[in-house]
């Protein structure tokens, strides 16, 4: 009835005594029902615990094992450290007994003394080698569970364990070389739950230590070949022996032989397993990559999986596998795993392909088509640092200017609406507008367009309704700089000076300000070719330096202070040139921000 009454959430403290009158009783079944209830209705902090240790010690000495393991169980339960520290002895002696029955329930109790008072470890120590002796499995299994206690709560002692490593290692090779046994058998493998103990204990005294390692080296190549994968036992069993091998320091071709089961489970039909091999696999690839390369296809084929959490795993690892070597395979194959994914993880596949591609490749019209394929496939991606990474990559490598500035130009004119493609596609069509019109370059089949179309599609950007205000203001950028390129195309330069006077009015205070700064930088015929120059080469990893090459990333503040946009375009320029300026001349950045008759910028338009 008490226990019903807790159940249902009410107190119970006014009925615990009687828990104790059934426990002080001399009836088995009346003792069963008193410590189903303390242990239910008590924990160790409540005081009317301290009433039934001397029924505990009592029982504990009873010569009825059923009794004795009743005790054990609330020891081990709802045992405070006082009781734990009184009561050890008893426990000891129970522990080493001859009765597996109650040895096993001993052994367990152990545990939660030993959480308790970590001072008693060296006591029960002492008892750890007459516990492996048994030929009890129950009791074996116990005593490692009360042995990594042990180095869990005193971690010097694992070097006094290590002293059981051959015992365990002839407990293991019996297990893995007996046959058929009735009593312990699961699905033909002899006790599954004891030999996956025995190899997590192995790698528990294995792990740092060169001379225990090396003793484990035989039965674990034992286990590793002998054990059958076809049952759910059999492979619980090679999974723990793969962990152990990778945890300690054995030789490289059992290495290798682990790897192989990892590779072995990557076929199996079942998701758990095959989740287990991937998740074991991205954790052992910095020991041994070349092992794990040997499944890169298996690994691969992962990626089309019915079950998300196995794509995302094998994705995860295919990112670790990549090097300068198999680049171009394994991101052909993320290509078209991201044609495939979920909207939710296109951005961050997206961005982790520009990772790696950027990372690894050596080829760079392979690195810049890869990247247009890339963006291509998830329109909603938007990294401002793929942007400076790209541009940085083209400003460094004259090559391939010509290249990256027609396969940008064909996505501009195909209407693309992915927003970083825009925006290289425009910052590259400004500073190598001459290249786009003065030929096609090795590995380009569209022909060369003309300085007006080149103008009539970046006027199409800035109508574009995908076009975000950035886009827009990288456009403006272009068509200031294209006025240098397209010096002998008077139609063009009529055209953006009409482009660049329909943004002076613009709502957009940047826009607006880049407007009326840029056409009066173009009536300053000395200074307009210097400051239009193409911007120099610049670190990958300088983050302003790309800021200042793109002149259209977002700045803090409203007003003047934000800095003009033409300011940004023509620092590097004037800082690149030769010989100043006369001092004879009037303040060019006062003439170029209106300090002169050119016209101040106008006001938004309300409404």
């Amino acid at each position: 009835k008490l226990l019903f009454i807790h159940m249902l959430g009410y107190p119970t403290h006014w009925g615990q005594m009687e828990c104790l009158k059934l426990i002080a009783g001399s009836k088995f079944l009346e003792k069963r029902i008193g410590y189903l209830g303390l242990m239910i209705l008590l924990d160790e902090r409540q005081e009317v615990l301290m009433l039934v240790e001397n029924s505990l010690k009592n029982d504990l000495q009873s010569s009825n094992q059923y009794i004795a393991g009743l005790a054990c169980c609330a020891i081990g339960n709802i045992s405070s450290a006082e009781i734990c520290r009184d009561l050890s002895p008893e426990v000891e002696k129970l522990m080493v007994g001859s009765n597996p029955f109650v040895s096993k329930k001993a052994s367990l109790c152990c545990i939660r003394i030993l959480r308790k008072c970590p001072e008693l470890c060296d006591t029960f120590l002492e008892r750890i080698g007459t516990l492996l002796g048994s030929r009890n499995h129950a009791v074996l299994l116990t005593c490692l569970k009360l042995m990594r206690e042990m180095c869990i709560t005193e971690p010097a002692m694992i070097e006094q364990l290590r002293r059981h490593t051959p015992t365990l290692i002839a407990a293991l090779k019996n297990l893995v070389l007996s046959g058929y046994a009735p009593e312990h058998d699961v699905h033909g493998i002899v006790d599954p739950f004891l030999q996956v103990e025995i190899l997590t204990m192995l790698r528990v005294l294995g792990r740092g230590h060169s001379e225990t390692s090396d003793q484990m080296n035989d039965i674990l190549a034992q286990v590793a070949t002998n054990t059958e994968s076809a049952k759910n036992a059999g492979n619980a069993i090679l999974y723990e022996c793969v962990l152990t091998i990778m945890a300690i320091e054995v030789e490289s071709g059992l290495r290798v032989l682990a790897v192989n089961i990892l590779g072995r489970f990557l076929i199996n039909r079942d998701n758990n397993i095959r989740y287990v091999a991937l998740n074991t696999l991205h954790k052992v690839i910095a020991q041994d990559t070349q092992a794990v390369q040997r499944h890169r296809n298996t690994i691969v084929d992962c990626l089309k999986d019915n079950d998300s959490s196995i794509r995302q795993r094998a994705l995860e690892l295919v990112y670790a596998l990549v090097n300068e070597a198999n680049v171009k395979v394994l991101v052909k194959e993320l290509l078209s795993y991201l044609l495939a994914c979920d909207v939710e993880f296109k951005d961050e596949l997206t961005q982790r392909i520009c990772t790696v591609v950027e990372k690894f490749s050596t080829d760079k019209e392979w690195h810049v088509d890869t990247i247009i394929q890339t963006l291509s496939a998830s329109t909603s991606f938007e990294s401002e640092e793929t942007v400076c990474s790209m541009i940085a990559l083209i400003t460094s490598t004259p090559e391939l200017q010509a290249y990256a500035t027609h396969k940008l130009y064909a996505k501009l004119a195909d209407q693309t609406n992915q927003p970083v493609l825009l925006q290289l596609a425009v910052w590259c069509v400004g500073e190598y507008g001459e290249m786009l019109i003065g030929g096609v370059p090795a590995g380009v089949e569209a022909e060369a367009p003309d300085p007006q179309t080149v103008v009539e599609l970046l006027t199409s950007v800035m109508r574009s309704p995908v076009a975000d205000v950035t886009t827009k203001e990288y456009t403006i950028n272009a068509f200031v700089k294209l006025t240098t390129r397209f010096a002998n195309a008077p139609d063009s330069l009529a055209l953006i000076h009409k482009q660049l006077a329909a943004y002076s009015c613009s709502m957009s205070l940047e826009l607006q300000q880049r407007s009326v700064e840029y056409s009066s930088l173009l009536k300053l015929d000395a200074i307009r070719a210097g400051v239009l120059e193409r911007m120099p080469a610049f670190a990958k990893k300088d983050r302003q330096a790309a800021a200042a090459a793109a002149a259209a990333l977002a700045m803090d503040g409203d007003g003047p202070s934000r800095g003009s946009a033409s300011e940004l375009m023509a620092a590097p320029a004037v800082m690149a040139a030769a010989a100043p300026a006369p001092p004879s001349e009037m303040d060019l950045l006062g003439d170029i921000l209106g300090g002169s008759p050119a016209p101040a910028p106008a006001m938004p338009a309300m409404g």
